[in-house]
């Protein structure tokens, strides 16, 4: 969970944002089947269900006190602490309160339950920030520096320096009281479309069924897509897309219609606080200039030859005349099934975390012990993985889908890698600075995904083995640097074309979701075939509802290779700067954090590595492939 400052908006407080990589799911069963040390033990935020309601029950009459602080906050720097203490104090507990209900109701979608426990926090807290709208304007009714002389006066107010800071940061964007009351009280809607498409998609969408060459039938739900889209069989894959994406094409209109939903949100929201655009507003609060994320998208495209010879290494190791996208997710090396169970996916693990020191990796198996992770999937439970790390005085929590394959040991190592800089902002630095920016959420979780490869690749000789692992990596390149940047585009273009306004209808989405995918896999150009099917893609994509997002995969996976670089090489120094950058929360802006682990995000430095670093890989697979004579 990302909790936005309190003085920027505290509509926040409640809000949850996750950390999500993709992975198969193997034959779900029920959740009494598991054994106990496979499961999350969530006793560890409240001990029962009644004890989460006394703890809300409890909360309630405090949040009326934030009223008592109006008209005192430029009084003097006591007054102004004792209110950023009391929003603290809020902020923690509207946490544990919101994550136990969330992580709760992710264990099985289909229990209304805790979905309404979550619901009932959302009205509480709408509420609340709605009497606190008080805040920002009162104190940006002063000068800079009358709050300065309030930290130099009162030494407790230090750690709320960077956020105070940042507030006046965007004074211009900050309204009057009335206005941010009404901004505050939009939190009880403005979610509404992620909300409905996360209930259709997760459970009431119809899933179809569909008989495979072997006589299996199967449906296909999301993970039922998600593990069959891999079948060795291309008649197999044909049959599996088709089936899937034609079931989603039913309800292109009710798909657009939430994702349009959406982005009049970021719409409105930008416009009403004075922005430029939608991306302004949303790379604003980690003070990222709007540069970085258009020149992804330039860089991306200017190097999509890296990514159509990547399209070229598969075509040849399928041995098919015509790749299409459906292949995409095909093995590429016969009778290579690279599996792990979930005790040898840890064991592993531990072993590629050895450059990370002692400390991080008992960390790590503390949280194997102690159940901070839910490992197998179970009917009902949320598809993918993520990391919670909004617990502040608990740990973090991780949950998987684990389907004893690689790319399963390797969502674990990218999940760790969200806990581990999880645990050590919150152990390391204050309350108000343990929140690390979006920006560089995704650095520590495909940093360790490098080490993991690192590791494995040491041990495996037979060619085979190797050319799975190093397509396997390569297809990393492809979901992270290319796939989220295509999918940063399309976003990009979206919010664009309703800025213009444009109405965004499903057709018009699939038409322009459909030109970009035809454009980075070289459709036109007979690299790869893109069938019309594939325009349903974006209403696939959960990422969209998360206001541009998902371009800090594609960032935080060039920073992390050059991080993860100099860490393996041992360069002086390495270390110590990339564990004091996972302990630094939120305690500077993101771009800044970055410098001081030594990659600068504003030069195209970071990116150009990272494209030596695929060409490398390719070359290595080329090599092994002309020795095979394939």
């Amino acid at each position: 969970m990302k909790r936005k400052n309190l003085l920027v908006a505290f509509v926040s407080i409640f809000t949850l944002l996750m950390f999500f990589s993709t992975n198969e799911i193997k034959a779900q069963k029920e959740r009494s089947d598991i054994p106990e040390k496979y499961k999350w033990d969530l006793t560890d935020l409240f001990p029962s269900d009644e004890a989460w309601e006394k703890a809300k029950e409890e909360l309630k009459p405090e949040l009326n006190k934030i009223e008592s602080f109006k008209g005192k906050l430029t009084s003097s720097a006591a007054d102004l602490l004792a209110c950023l203490e009391f929003s603290s104090g809020i902020s923690k507990q509207a946490t544990l309160l919101y994550i136990y209900a969330s992580m709760n109701s992710d264990l099985d979608t289909r229990v209304m339950k805790y979905s309404g426990m979550e619901k009932e926090l959302q009205q509480l807290f709408s509420d609340f920030s709605a009497k606190a709208a008080f805040v920002n304007p009162e104190i940006l009714s002063v000068e800079w520096s009358v709050i300065e002389g309030f930290i130099k006066e009162e030494p407790k107010l230090e750690v709320y320096r960077q956020s105070l800071k940042d507030l006046f940061r965007g004074k211009e964007h900050t309204l009057g009281e009335k206005e941010e009351r009404i901004m505050a009280l939009t939190g009880l809607i403005s979610g509404a479309p992620a909300s409905i498409y996360s209930t259709f998609s997760d459970a009431e969408m119809p899933n179809p069924k569909v008989t495979l060459s072997t006589g299996e039938e199967v449906t296909l739900s999301s993970a039922g897509y998600s593990k069959h889209r891999a079948a060795p069989n291309r008649e197999d894959r044909i049959l599996v897309f088709e089936t899937f994406w034609e079931n989603y094409k039913k309800y292109e209109a009710s798909f657009g219609e939430m994702l349009y939903g959406n982005v009049k949100t970021d719409v409105f929201s930008a416009k009403a606080r004075n922005y430029e655009s939608s991306l302004e507003a949303a790379l604003f609060q980690n003070n990222i200039p709007v540069d970085v994320y258009y020149s992804l998208v330039e860089n991306v495209n200017k190097n999509l030859p890296a990514f159509h010879r990547y399209l070229e290494i598969k075509k040849r190791m399928l041995g098919v005349d015509t790749l299409k996208y459906l292949d995409l997710y095909a093995p590429v090396v016969k009778d290579v099934d690279l599996n792990y169970t979930y005790d040898e996916g840890k064991a592993l693990i531990l072993k590629a975390f050895k450059p990370l020191g002692e400390e991080y990796i008992s960390t790590v198996q503390k949280g194997f012990d102690e159940r901070w992770i839910d490992v197998y999937p179970t009917t009902g439970k949320r598809s993918g993985a993520y990391s919670n790390g909004a617990a502040y005085d608990k740990h973090p929590y991780i949950l998987l889908n684990y389907n004893d394959k690689y790319d399963d040991v390797s969502t674990l190592a990218h999940e760790l890698g969200h806990t581990m800089h999880s645990y050590f902002s919150n152990k390391t630095q204050p309350y108000p600075t343990s929140d690390y920016p979006i920006f560089v959420a995704e650095v520590a979780s495909t940093f360790n995904e490098v080490l993991l490869f690192n590791e494995t690749m040491k041990t495996v000789k037979d060619d085979d083995v190797r050319l799975s692992l190093l397509m396997n990596w390569l297809d990393g390149f492809k979901g992270t640097l290319f796939r989220q940047t295509q999918f940063a585009e399309f976003e990009l273009r979206i919010h664009e074309a309703a800025e213009k306004g444009e109405p965004l209808t499903g057709e018009f989405l699939s038409k322009t979701y459909k030109g970009i995918v035809d454009s980075y896999y070289g459709h036109k150009e007979n690299i790869c075939f893109v069938d019309d099917y594939i325009e349903m893609e974006w209403a696939y994509i959960p990422h969209f509802y998360y206001n541009f997002y998902v371009y800090q995969y594609s960032t935080s996976f060039t920073a992390s290779m050059s991080l993860a670089k100099s860490v393996m090489d041992g360069k002086e120094g390495a270390l110590e700067s990339y564990m004091k950058f996972i302990s630094s929360g939120g305690s500077d802006y993101p771009i800044e954090l970055l410098k001081k682990a030594g990659v600068d995000m504003t030069t195209s430095d970071p990116f150009d590595n990272c494209i030596k670093s695929m060409n490398a890989v390719m070359d290595e697979i080329e090599k092994i492939l002309d020795k095979k004579g394939k």
